[in-house]
């Protein structure tokens, strides 16, 4: 049950390719506060190569779950980000087949999940909403100052959204900073703080290359980033996987994380450092 104003309905609508764990975390942490989470997976990935469906086919009998299934291949085997672009407005096209104009269209990363707290009683003030968010990277208590907050969740409503691709990437804090007009420049953005959470590759090392060397950051595909070996000597240390010269932290677990999350220890434990 989501906690809405104006009987206006939350839909949280995300791509999906294979990572279970992290949907799952997100759907319980947000499945008391959203009415629908519309997902879309493709069956192929974004280099146009097939892939099987990974989605748990456990949550399809959810009544709050509505999964789409984009079926064709993508027209270009090169352009990795007009690929990415295609499956998100087909997301889009999905989410609009079930939201009435004032219901609120909630874009994320799987790994980026909004407080669900900040849902209860939601009404946005401007036409998009920006959920800065903590980012967390290979652990779930590895902090990482140099992304926090993170520009993760975007909202606006139904009747506002034209463009997945638009609200991600034109919809900016940075807009705010324009003392003038431009059309590609959204200037009626909400900042919401204290957002949530971008639990950014929580994954095995394994794991953590297969996406890199299938996702649509390309230019990460090569060995010296997407090496499992390699990979796992950063996470040892703590350090960026892109050279960035980064440094992580590890805090403690506490009542700043999700309480689904504190109440699951055991669960996830293995993605926790002690």
């Amino acid at each position: 049950m989501s906690g809405l104003v104006n009987n206006s309905k939350i839909l949280d609508c995300i791509t999906f390719f294979d990572n279970t764990l992290m949907f799952n975390l997100r759907f319980n942490i947000l499945k008391n506060y959203v009415d629908f989470f519309i997902i879309c997976e493709s069956e192929y990935d974004h280099r146009n190569k097939r892939k099987k469906l990974n989605f748990d086919s456990n949550l399809l009998n959810n009544e709050k779950i509505k999964y789409f299934v984009l079926k064709k291949p993508f027209p270009n085997e090169s352009d990795i980000w007009k690929n990415q672009a295609i499956q998100r407005e087909f997301l889009l096209e999905s989410a609009k087949s079930i939201a009435q104009d004032e219901d609120y269209i909630f874009f994320s990363d799987p790994d980026e999940i909004p407080d669900p707290k900040l849902l209860i009683n939601f009404e946005l003030k401007k036409k998009y909403g920006i959920f800065f968010q903590k980012c967390f990277n290979f652990k779930f208590n590895l902090f990482n100052p140099y992304e926090t907050p993170w520009e993760g969740t975007r909202v606006c409503k139904s009747k506002n959204l034209k463009s997945i691709d638009f609200m991600r990437q034109k919809v900016r804090s940075k807009n705010l900073d324009y003392n003038f007009f431009r059309f590609d420049k959204e200037k009626s953005i909400e900042i919401i703080d204290k957002g949530g959470w971008h639990f950014n590759n929580i994954l095995e090392p394994e794991e953590i290359s297969l996406k890199l060397r299938t996702f649509a950051h390309s230019e990460f595909s090569e060995k010296k980033y997407s090496d499992v070996e390699i990979i796992k000597s950063k996470i040892k240390k703590g350090v960026d996987l892109f050279q960035r010269g980064h440094k992580y932290k590890q805090v403690n677990l506490d009542n700043t994380f999700p309480e689904y999350l504190i109440s699951n220890y055991d669960r996830y434990k293995n993605y926790i450092l002690e």
